[in-house]
């Protein structure tokens, strides 16, 4: 038995060598699988504690809607090669208040590249949906848990904008309830930058927005970031270039250089201990829109516990932040139970 093990071991030992790009291809394949069943299992068990956790306040749905054809595809002549993307999003709806005449929305955008909404915004949603607005939280092309093809639509600082303005846009015509003159926009570090992207180039859609921590000039990113970060933004299904090769296409997408167009009421928060958006990035945002002379409000915190995630944790700090936030949103979208 030992000799036909031995056998069999130096078969499979000889083989591989002779077909070890094969084998390397099926290995990565392997893994590929088993790193987007593992996604999709996660977010499977997430989208139960929704329910677990906030089941008790908020009526709970999650939707579907059209956005734009991917950015890139790689088949032009395929069958629905230029179909539509369908994002999936979460909405929330107040309990108490859901026989309201008409409530105020909030678009609230995940972070992270290759992120999704997951109930790590529990206890947000949960503040939000007390004082009584309606949530849509859309997870854009390229989060995860949707499968590989998902994934890898991706279109940081782009086309991931059409897909939040998409979920807005379908909430107000889909969810009676929604009252179309009273939304807001609202995210964190990624989910930040796209809020800014929205209300810079859609300003007509959104009464008032909130970017805390945002990812705000991707050409400085670029340089302090390391090169397997820079590698994901010059792969072929992304931007397909880095930032020396084509820095009109990431200026493009960057709010700094779009910081002209802000008409919206807004507020920024940042802090000088993020270990994920330096400081830098928000500061030359912050004076862009000085330069142009736009009225916003912001506020720069010291050295605050939790670095990135500094107003989203736990903490006393945490929360008078978020009360800063709500308190700014209140007045633009009047909600039944606002923050005092």
């Amino acid at each position: 038995m030992r000799k036909l093990y031995f056998v069999c071991l130096l078969f499979l030992t000889t083989w591989s060598f002779g077909q070890s790009s094969d084998l390397n291809e099926r290995v990565k394949a392997l893994e590929d699988k088993l790193q987007f069943m593992e996604q999709g299992l996660t977010k499977t068990i997430d989208d139960l504690l929704w329910y677990e956790k906030l089941g008790d306040i908020a009526i709970i749905d999650k939707v579907r809607y059209a956005s734009k054809p991917p950015h890139v595809v790689r088949n032009p002549t395929g069958q629905g090669a230029y179909n539509p993307v369908v994002i999936p999003a979460y909405t929330f709806i107040p309990k108490k208040y859901a026989e309201s005449k008409k409530l105020p929305l909030i678009v609230l955008i995940h972070g992270g590249v290759h992120g999704d909404f997951n109930t790590f915004y529990a206890h947000i949603v949960r503040e939000m949906v007390e004082q009584g607005y309606i949530i849509i939280a859309p997870e854009y092309r390229g989060s995860t848990g949707y499968g590989s093809t998902f994934y890898r639509q991706i279109d940081y600082g782009a086309y991931e904008n059409d897909d939040v303005l998409a979920g807005k846009r379908w909430a107000v015509e889909n969810m009676p309830q929604v009252d179309a003159e009273r939304v807001g926009i609202m995210g964190w570090s990624h989910g930040g930058m796209i809020t800014l992207m929205n209300i810079f180039d859609h300003p007509e859609d959104y009464r008032v927005a909130y970017a805390g921590v945002p990812v705000s000039d991707l050409i400085a990113r670029m340089g302090y970031k390391t090169q397997s970060y820079r590698n994901e933004f010059s792969s072929p299904n992304h931007i397909g270039k880095d930032a020396a090769e084509n820095v009109a296409e990431y200026r493009r997408r960057s709010p700094l250089w779009n910081a002209q167009k802000l008409k919206t009421p807004l507020l920024i928060h940042t802090n000088t201990n993020d270990e994920d958006v330096n400081v830098l990035e928000v500061e030359g945002l912050i004076n862009a829109l000085k330069a142009n002379g736009k009225k916003f409000e912001y506020k720069i915190y010291q050295e605050a516990p939790g670095g990135h995630t500094f107003n989203r944790i736990d903490t006393k700090l945490a929360k008078e932040s978020r009360q800063e936030i709500y308190r700014f949103l209140a007045p633009h979208l009047t909600p039944p139970n606002p923050v005092k």
